[in-house]
Formats: C-alpha cells, structure tokens, sequence
C-alpha cells in the first residue's frame, strides 16, 4: 500500500514539474502587453503594432506577433534551457531513487529522452530557419505548439517569410499549421 502510494507522489512531482516546465516555456512567448509588463520589449515605445498574417483558412493561419530586445534571444534560449534543465534534474532524481519502481524509472528516461528530442529538434529548426538567411530565431517545443521567435529581415516580415518558418518548423516537427506560432521580433 505504502509503495502505491509513493508511486503516486513520484508520479504526480513528475507531472507537476513537467507541467511547469511546459507553462515556463509557454510563458515566454506572450502577447506584446505582457512582454511590456515583463520588461522584455519596448515595441509600444517604438510604435510597433501586432501583426495578423496567414491565409484565410482558420487551420492555416498562425499568428506574427512584434517584440523587441537586443539580447531577447539569448535570453529567451537561457531561460528555456534552464526551466529543461530543472525538469531533467528532478525526472533524474526520479530515475536515482532506490524506492521507485521499474515502470517509474522507465518512464521518467521515456520524459528525459523526450526532453532531449526537443532540445535537438528546436536547435535543428533554428538552424535551418537561419539558414534561409534570417538573422536568429528562437524556437520553443512541446506537444501541444512550436513558438517561434524570429529577427525579421530587414524589409520586413511579410506572408512568404511566414510561409518559410511554417514549412521548416512542419517538416521539422510534424506540427500542424495552427499548432504553429510565429513571434517577430523588432
């Protein structure tokens, strides 16, 4: 009994931390007015607007969102490694704990090896999104979305720009179209 028990709280901090570890995640790319109250932007400063773009069709459109900062970049990348980094940290403690059972081990490395999936997949679709001659992007990956936080170029982000990121970040991830957001920076 004791150790369903404990099954249960190793189960449920496993959750808990995942959990947290996709909200940080999420919580990063937000609405520009959000951003403002973060300190993380000054597009109302600079006249900046929001920017709707995609086709007509509700299952291909994503939305383009304008944000500034010099250093957003490595800023956001420190923080999402860091928020993986703790999830790995306690799914490792999970896997080291002497009490939990085998099905807890085997998922807790199931979790960790999916968070290093992400981890490569989000440096690959950034790679190849620099590669198209974008200046930097940052991409964030979970099971429900693809954030994308890109630097526009320099004549502005327009719908093919759009197009691009969503092909690579699709064919990349196997996202859907509106599973897909697109950020860019100013």
């Amino acid at each position: 009994m004791a150790t369903v028990k404990k099954r249960g709280v190793v189960y449920g901090v496993i959750g808990a931390m995942l959990c947290a570890a996709v909200y940080l995640n999420w919580s990063y790319v937000q609405s520009p007015e959000e951003l403002l109250v973060a300190g993380q932007t000054d597009a109302e400063l600079n006249g900046a607007s929001v920017v709707q773009s995609g086709s007509t069709d509700d299952a291909q459109a994503e939305q383009v969102t304008v944000t500034s900062g010099s250093d957003y970049f490595a800023q956001s990348r420190l923080a999402r490694e860091q928020a993986r980094d703790e999830a790995i940290s306690i799914l490792q403690t999970s896997l080291q704990d002497e009490k939990a059972d085998e099905k807890t081990k085997e998922d807790a490395a199931g979790q960790i090896s999916q968070l290093a999936d992400d981890s490569v997949t989000e440096a690959r679709v950034e790679s190849l999104i620099k590669a198209k001659g974008y200046a930097d992007a940052v991409v964030f990956v979970s099971a429900e979305a693809v954030n994308v936080i890109i630097q526009p170029p320099e004549a502005g982000f327009a719908e093919q720009d759009a197009a691009v990121v969503r092909d690579i970040v699709m064919t990349e991830t196997g996202a859907q179209a509106d599973q897909i957001k697109i950020v860019e920076a100013a």
